[in-house]
Order: C-alpha cells, then sequence, then structure tokens
C-alpha cells in the first residue's frame, strides 16, 4: 500500500511557481533523497508535504486522505520533521528539548506522563544523547545537537521523518555519523527517511531512491542505479560526471566532473550564434532565480 504521495502539486510564492504539476510516490519504509542544485524546490517541497507551507493547487495524499483536511495533531504523530536551521534551542537542557516531541501527545496542562518520559529516553538512547540529557544544548557539538534534534523527531513516535539538509554545517565524521542513524533507524524500526541532500555520493550510498529535480519538476526518479548516472546528472547540475562504483558498498558514485559550457553544447549541436545568446541569457536568468530562492 502507497502511504504518501502528490498528484499534480502546484507550490509557489506569490506569483512565482517553484514545483510544478509534480506527482511522485514516496516509497515507504524506504530511506529516500531528494537532490537538485540550489533552488530547484527541493526544500519547499518538503515544506509542503509536511503542511509548513500551503501549496497552491494539486494533492498531498497521506493515508489516503489529503493533509490538507487532517487534524494538526493527529498529522504530528504520522509524521516529523527537522527543518534546515533548527529553531534555537537556547537555554533548554538536551531533555527539555527532546520533551518538544511529546506536544502531539498531550492533554490539559501538557504535563509529561511516565509514557512520555519513557519515550523520551528511548529517543535519546537510540540516537545516542542519553548522556547528555540534563546538559544544554548550547554545550553541544554540531553533530551531538543534530542528534538531539533528530531525537527530538523520534519522540513524536512517527512512521516517517523528513529532514531538509541534515548533514549541513556538520564535519566528515559528524555528517557520517548522522546519516549512519537514520539508516539504522529505517532498517532496524522501519521508519520511513525522506531527506534533502546535496551531496551525490551520500544519497547515493544511504538511499534506496532519489527524487532528482530540475526547476521544480522531476528529471527522474528511481534508484540509485537508475539516478546516479551520467545523463541524468547532466540533466540536473549540467556538469559531465565519471560514475564509477563504491569500492565499499558497490553503489554507483560520482568520481569527478566538469562543468559543462553552454557555448561549447550548443555549438557542437549545430546552433547559431542568436541561440547562444538566448542560451547565456537563460542561463543568467535562471542563475539569479536560484540565488533569490
Amino acid at each position: 500500500m502507497v502511504r504518501l504521495y502528490t498528484e499534480d502539486l502546484n507550490i509557489g510564492y506569490g506569483d512565482r511557481s517553484i514545483v510544478k504539476d509534480l506527482s511522485v510516490v514516496i516509497p515507504d519504509r524506504q530511506v529516500t533523497a531528494i537532490i537538485g542544485s540550489n533552488g530547484c524546490g527541493k526544500s519547499t517541497l518538503l515544506k509542503a508535504v509536511t503542511r509548513i507551507i500551503p501549496h497552491q493547487s494539486g494533492a498531498i495524499m497521506l493515508d489516503g486522505m489529503s493533509i490538507a483536511k487532517e487534524n494538526t495533531k493527529l498529522l504530528a504523530k504520522k509524521m516529523a520533521i527537522l527543518p534546515q536551521t533548527p529553531e534555537s534551542a537556547s537555554g533548554l537542557t538536551v531533555g527539555e528539548l527532546v520533551s518538544y516531541g511529546r506536544y502531539p501527545y498531550q492533554k490539559g496542562m501538557g504535563r509529561l506522563t511516565p509514557k512520555d518520559i519513557e519515550v523520551i529516553d528511548w529517543a535519546l538512547e537510540a540516537t545516542g544523547t542519553i548522556a547528555f540529557k540534563h546538559r544544554s544544548v548550547d554545550a553541544l557539538s554540531g553533530g551531538q545537537r543534530q542528534r538531539v534534534w533528530i531525537a527530538m523527531a523520534l519522540a513524536q513516535e512517527t512512521e516517517i521523518i523528513f529532514l531538509d539538509e541534515p548533514t549541513t554545517y556538520l564535519d566528515m565524521a559528524h555528517q557520517l555519523e548522522v546519516l549512519e542513524l537514520l539508516k539504522k533507524l529505517n532498517t532496524e524500526q522501519g521508519r520511513t527517511i525522506v531527506m534533502v541532500l546535496h551531496d551525490l555520493n551520500q544519497a547515493a550510498r544511504f538511499a534506496d531512491y532519489i527524487i532528482a529535480l530540475k526547476d521544480g519538476e522531476i528529471v527522474k526518479a528511481g534508484t540509485n542505479e537508475e539516478v546516479i548516472r551520467r545523463d541524468v546528472l547532466k540533466q540536473v547540475f549540467n556538469i559531465d560526471a565519471e560514475i564509477g562504483r563504491d569500492p565499499r558498498t558497490d553503489k554507483p558514485m560520482c568520481i569527478t566532473y566538469n562543468l559543462i559550457k553552454g557555448e561549447s553544447v550548443e555549438h557542437e549541436k549545430g546552433h547559431s550564434a542568436a541561440d547562444l545568446g538566448a542560451t547565456r541569457t537563460e542561463r543568467m536568468q535562471q542563475q539569479q532565480q536560484q540565488s533569490a530562492g
């Protein structure tokens, strides 16, 4: 059974269209990575699917119901999101921050129940942060803080977790630490993980399913073998990539790449000088739009 999917989804800000007629299925109990250049609509898609921002038209369906009609607390029991830049947790202890994940289950005065405390401790244990429970969030390293935010998402006890660039600002070791944790949550607990990633090789290594976006539209969606390909990356990122195999996982990986120069590519196709000028103008407009996004 398909739990989460979109149909002809359109998202924008004012007159500016970001995501266009997008129909996609999110595989249940798998790790899905969304890739694409800056400004292509990755984060916008995540925000719309989790109802942080409204969509203009189309549908986002979860368990056979439009999320637009779902009760907020019921929806928060089904999906959790870790945004790209989490809100400040200054002054809070780790335990206090993670306790916010229990909000959908609280009633009346909002006091924590024995069940809430049990789930909070479990989330801290699962993310390896139980030793920090009474420590200030401000005193933690970047990797530790990211794991604590993931613990808060786990405390919601949702089956679907969305993460917007969870490895941003982390060094290589902490990036690997976070991604291995997410993969473990998927394989051992059956959590559906959906995350935006910039690193193609991280997406290929940790994701079961990859969605490649360009200008708010899907270029390719499928397994890492189907998406991490020279022709797909050329279309999505305008790069000429050399694809090899990861010696440790045997999954495809981008070994190196060159930026494709628009002029030379068009010249090889025999386009006129006027066409080349139009191409340069379009590219400059795209870059301006991406910078604005």
